[in-house]
């Protein structure tokens, strides 16, 4: 009799056992296709400043997401390989921003850019850049709203809608498959550690940066210029792919 119950107690463990296994897996794969909110209006629980432990400069204003200036760059605590993330931006006149993925965060690589891909956000129009002798330099296609800064330009007519007005951003990664998207319209397509992408690395200023060193995995960033150049985020959301 004792024997059985014996037998009968492991047996119940196990299958316990068993049954936790599977919903943990469950609970994962769920979570995995699940969107989490980065910035819901009322918290910056996931974030933190580029190579700081809390959130330097940046704030919440009416439900949006803002900063003075002061903090640099504002970084997700978590690192991200495949994914889909939706944000909305606003940006003044002649202002200039943007949203870095892959960013690789050591107290060696002092800024987000010297790692991560770029999701441009600029006035397109009306953010103006002069020379040494005060000559305006327009922009390149390569610097505009939606652009893999420096690196790809708009594939189309981009839709971007005037400064002091709502758009929508999308980045999609999936492999070394990468989307940009404005206003759901497809505004760049590329193949990150390509050819083609390291030789335009190899050409431009990222060649002696680690951004030269393809990795699939890092965080997201949201570029603060200074203090003149404001911009508001508000509804960002990621999906694990």
């Amino acid at each position: 009799m004792q024997h059985r119950f014996k037998c009968f107690t492991i047996l119940a463990s196990l299958s316990l056992l068993i049954i936790s296994m599977c919903s943990f897996q469950a609970q994962s794969i769920t979570k995995k296709g699940k969107w989490l909110y980065l910035f819901d209006g009322k918290s910056l629980n996931e974030w933190h400043s580029y190579n700081q432990d809390r959130v330097i400069g940046w704030f919440i204003e009416d439900g949006m997401l803002t900063t003075d200036g002061s903090g640099g760059d504002l970084t997700t605590n978590k690192e991200f390989g495949d994914f889909d993330l939706q944000f909305e931006f606003k940006i003044p006149p002649a202002s200039n921003s943007g949203v870095f993925y892959k960013v690789i965060e050591k107290p060696e690589i002092k800024r987000t850019v010297h790692s991560g891909p770029e999701y441009q956000i600029i006035d397109d129009t009306g953010y103006i850049v002069k020379d040494a002798q005060g000559n305006v330099i327009p922009l390149k296609e390569t610097q505009k709203t939606a652009a893999n800064y420096e690196m790809d330009p708009p594939l189309t007519d981009k839709g971007f809608k005037p400064a002091g007005t709502w758009n929508v951003g999308r980045i999609v990664v999936k492999g070394d498959h990468v989307k940009h998207f404005l206003n759901n319209k497809l505004i760049v397509e590329y193949h990150y550690g390509s050819a083609d992408w390291l030789q335009k690395v190899k050409a431009g200023k990222y060649a002696d940066w680690p951004y030269a060193t393809p990795h699939h995995k890092g965080r997201i960033a949201l570029q603060s210029h200074n203090a003149k150049e404001k911009m508001w985020f508000r509804s960002i959301k990621i999906k694990e792919l």
